[in-house]
């Protein structure tokens, strides 16, 4: 029975679901890190760029990290967590998603919250670069419901890949946008959709038979751009029809690898759908923790590094 009781207690302010999600992804200022970029070239002619760091001493252990919606390898988040593992002996792919590395990709499709095949093509790529003998995989939001969704779709997965860890995930991709809908996301929504659009304009550009300036100012919500663009892109129906099929709920009673979801109950960007014991309290490999605050990707301590950053590592190296 999988589900495990939290020990995370915040600072009285980081309490607050918007403190915590706001500070943790504008002004949380975790230690630097170094990144080399490489260019993964994929089957079908696109690319990906893996910002790499490394560990001070050779290390036979790789952690690939996956951002969300509309991140990149250079949000704290991610240079949080790539620190955090540095220091402890794991070198680090971080993946900047197709379109997300500040150049845009060469086809019309992107990425998506269920586009598992970038993630096989890049764990294909990565476990030979150093004969790498451990593998762990940390994905948030977005790229936590992708990684679920690949654990649990019958992928051949790699004997070196040990565990993984998702954080702050909507495993309800529907469920979810219901939740950002509502009036206290109302400024979480509306920069998504600002910031969305200002990369669709961009994508019409390069692809101006596929996608037109007054189809993407026509839209005002974040079901809209999917109904447009993410699904049709991707070879979805519609944007519900996404959803459906992308969720990474219908994939998480077949977790074979030990995996770990840290939902905060106060995370205001998830439904009910997305805290699933259920599921956990019947499977032998996927766990849950549901801490009673840490806010969308926050868990601040007053310490360097949050609080999910030292779970991950804890729950990860007791299974190496």
């Amino acid at each position: 029975m999988p589900l495990l009781k939290s020990s995370y207690q915040p600072p009285f302010v980081f309490k607050n679901y918007h403190i915590s999600t706001v500070y943790a992804s504008l002004f949380r200022k975790p230690l630097p890190v170094k990144q080399i970029r490489e260019r993964v070239e994929l089957a079908d002619g696109d690319f990906i760029d893996i910002d790499w760091s490394y560990s001070n001493s050779a290390s036979k252990k790789v952690l690939v990290i996956l951002h969300g919606l509309e991140g990149n390898a250079q949000r704290p988040y991610i240079t949080g967590l790539a620190n955090y593992f540095n220091i402890h002996n794991w070198n680090v792919a971080a993946v900047n998603f197709r379109g997300c590395s500040g150049e845009i990709n060469r086809l019309y499709r992107s990425y998506n919250a269920g586009a598992s095949e970038d993630l096989q093509e890049i764990v294909t790529h990565v476990l030979p670069k150093n004969n790498y003998t451990h593998l762990a995989i940390n994905g948030f939001s977005l790229g936590g419901n992708l990684l679920l969704k690949y654990l649990g779709e019958g992928n051949a997965l790699p004997p070196q890949l040990k565990a993984a860890v998702a954080i702050s995930t909507p495993c309800d991709l529907h469920g979810s946008l219901k939740k950002l809908e509502e009036p206290k996301n109302r400024l979480y929504t509306k920069r998504f959709i600002k910031k969305l659009k200002s990369q669709l304009i961009l994508r019409g550009k390069h692809f101006p038979a596929e996608l037109s300036p007054s189809q993407i100012l026509e839209c005002e919500s974040l079901l809209s751009i999917d109904d447009l663009y993410t699904s049709k892109a991707h070879g979805f129906k519609d944007a519900l029809d996404y959803y459906k099929k992308s969720s990474s709920l219908n994939f998480l009673q077949y977790i074979s690898t030990p995996t770990l979801l840290i939902n905060a109950k106060n995370d205001g960007f998830l439904s009910d759908s997305c805290y699933p014991e259920a599921i956990a309290k019947r499977s032998p490999n996927f766990f849950l923790e549901t801490p009673l605050y840490g806010g969308h990707v926050g868990f601040i301590q007053n310490k360097k590094q949050t609080y999910t950053e030292e779970r991950a590592l804890e729950f990860i190296s007791s299974f190496l």
